[in-house]
């Protein structure tokens, strides 16, 4: 599996690095709130666990699927809820975790249905920024590295499934997604 990756990009220390920093702003920014931290899984799920420990506030957190990609490499522009909220965000302060923001379409989706929910306000944290993939106009409150634009797996990030287990992220190797 570490074979099929060309470069590490963002090593395990440097996601606990930036887990301890965006969890210190997170807790002072949102001192005396109520914070709804909403997954978007899969890929949320190392980064949300690391992140949250990090977070010195009572808070709730509830998960959404969500998908653009479709298997592939490429998002298809084409935004589905999987599995919707089990709790209404009405009046709520929702902070979205993401493990990375590439094309913006996914989240820019999903701002706007929050907010048609009534959610009191929607700002977003996510591991990794890629703007140079931006479809849509959006920039994240929280980030933790922005990365160039490159196919890139680990720590939550996949490939037709695979590698969201390693503990760092990197840049797979062309020929292992150019098989087909």
């Amino acid at each position: 599996m570490h074979n099929d990756i060309a470069q590490i990009l963002v090593s395990e220390q440097e996601i606990k690095e930036i887990c301890v920093k965006l969890g210190k702003q997170l807790t002072k920014d949102y001192q005396n709130k109520n914070p709804l931290l909403v997954g978007l899984l899969k890929g949320c799920m190392p980064f949300m666990a690391d992140l949250s420990r990090q977070i010195d506030l009572k808070f709730e957190m509830a998960y959404m699927s969500v998908s653009s990609y479709h298997g592939g490499i490429a998002s298809s522009g084409d935004v589905k809820i999987k599995m919707d909220l089990d709790i209404s965000i009405k009046g709520r302060d929702v902070l979205i975790v993401e493990d990375i923001v590439d094309t913006a379409n996914t989240i820019v989706t999903i701002i706007e249905l929050f907010k048609h929910r009534g959610a009191a306000s929607v700002k977003m944290v996510t591991l990794l920024d890629k703007p140079d993939g931006r479809l849509r106009e959006y920039q994240p409150e929280y980030v933790g590295r922005e990365i160039p634009k490159a196919f890139v797996v680990g720590y939550g990030l996949d490939y037709n499934e695979l590698y969201r287990n390693l503990p760092y992220v990197g840049v797979l190797k062309p020929e292992i997604y150019n098989q087909k």
